[in-house]
């Protein structure tokens, strides 16, 4: 909502200055997107988890974003299903301590061993109770659920989360320090 209340006091002022206010509002628009996975539409059979009846190839998608804050000190990427039927949703991805450098992950970088991560970066534990990529496997039947990536342009270097954490112990600590944060949802039912 702030977003539109700069732009109105960019009306108001006068020359360049109102371009250089407009300009600088539109520049801060964070934003993600993917190759792989796109709003509001069917994620592929290669994202899909390979297990508990589901049948996919289980990578990461490709991830990228743009527009962070400018005191942006570094990353955090989840994705969550908020339509799990769990009382509390579910985790399917956490990593954190991206380097502020850092504008994309490739696909497959959830595997560990591929080790396509940036350096410095960490893998929480999802809800599978292990760290990496665990692609969508709604219960059969379900109506599609949505898959929420979210990236966290954050105020500090490094969160020191012991490896252990849960991925809900890794969102209270990545909401402490957020600066921005961009999001994009994405849908699977089988």
């Amino acid at each position: 909502m702030s977003m539109p209340r700069r732009l109105t006091t960019a009306v108001f002022a006068t020359g360049i200055g109102a371009m250089t206010l407009a300009a600088s509002a539109s520049a801060q628009r964070f934003s993600v997107s993917s190759p792989d996975v796109h709003a509001g539409q069917k994620i592929a059979a290669t994202h899909v988890f390979a297990g508990m009846g589901c049948t996919g190839s289980n990578v990461s998608p490709a991830i990228e974003w743009h527009g962070a804050p400018a005191k942006t000190k570094s990353f955090a990427v989840t994705v969550y299903d908020p339509d799990a039927p769990t009382g509390s949703g579910w985790w399917h991805w956490v990593v954190y301590n991206i380097p502020a450098n850092v504008t994309k992950l490739p696909a497959g970088a959830g595997d560990e061993s591929k080790h396509l991560l940036p350096a410095g970066a960490v893998q929480g534990k999802t809800d599978f109770g292990t760290a990496g990529y665990g692609g969508p496997c709604p219960p059969a039947g379900d109506k599609p659920h949505h898959y929420h990536f979210t990236v966290y342009a954050l105020d500090t270097d490094k969160l020191d989360i012991p490896s252990s954490a849960t991925a809900a112990y890794v969102g209270f600590n990545l909401h402490a320090h957020t600066l921005a944060k961009a999001e994009l949802v994405a849908l699977y039912g089988r």
